[in-house]
């Protein structure tokens, strides 16, 4: 009897080892932000590009997904709230990763972006092209790259987010390029349509 005991025991405790696994395994994975040795913040989804915003913005398109970027500096107090609060909030770090591919740049960094017109620039000069003069900013796109090479800079964004807004504003700048509220009216004024 005592042996029947132990063998219900080790029963029991390898069935709950069982069904533990099982739900780590079920649990939704959380985002975390990591500083990479860049100096930027990252999310482990952010796009892994070769550069190409071209195809980034295609590939993004493909997916049913729109396409970002963003703009990150080393020391930069807003990009670190917008990753340490913003971006671990649920509620919007799913909203913005299942509808947007993110690709994050730095603002005064070296690697090789080529642009919408095959045009090759560092991001220091990439970001001096569209004008961006701090951190965080978001540049939003359309979702084809149709007739975007014959403009230039800004006028290819169909919406930026510069700087860093409260989260429920934030999310609503997701919001309003994903829902292209931007075709109807300014963000100000289609945010306040949303009341």
């Amino acid at each position: 009897m005592p042996n029947n005991k132990k063998l219900l025991t080790r029963r029991h405790a390898i069935a709950a080892l069982g069904i533990g696994a099982l739900s780590l395994r079920a649990a939704p994975a959380f985002a975390k932000a990591k500083l990479g040795d860049d100096g930027i913040y990252h999310m482990d989804w952010y796009l892994d590009s070769f550069l190409d915003v071209s195809e980034d913005l295609a590939g993004a398109t493909a997916k049913g997904k729109r396409f970002a970027i963003m703009w990150g500096l080393k020391g930069c107090p807003a990009c670190k709230r917008m990753h340490e609060v913003h971006m671990l909030d649920p509620k919007i770090e799913s909203y913005v990763r299942d509808n947007f591919e993110i690709l994050h740049l730095n603002h005064i960094g070296s690697r090789e972006v080529t642009d919408f017109d095959g045009r090759k620039r560092g991001e220091k000069a990439f970001a001096e092209a569209y004008g961006v003069r701090f951190t965080p900013t978001i540049q939003f796109f359309p979702e084809t790259a149709t007739g975007l090479a014959a403009k230039s800079g800004q006028a290819r964004e169909v919406a930026r987010l510069p700087g860093l807004l409260e989260p429920n504003e934030f999310l609503a700048m997701f919001r309003y390029v994903r829902e292209k509220g931007y075709e109807s009216a300014p963000f100000p004024e289609w945010l306040k349509r949303q009341a």
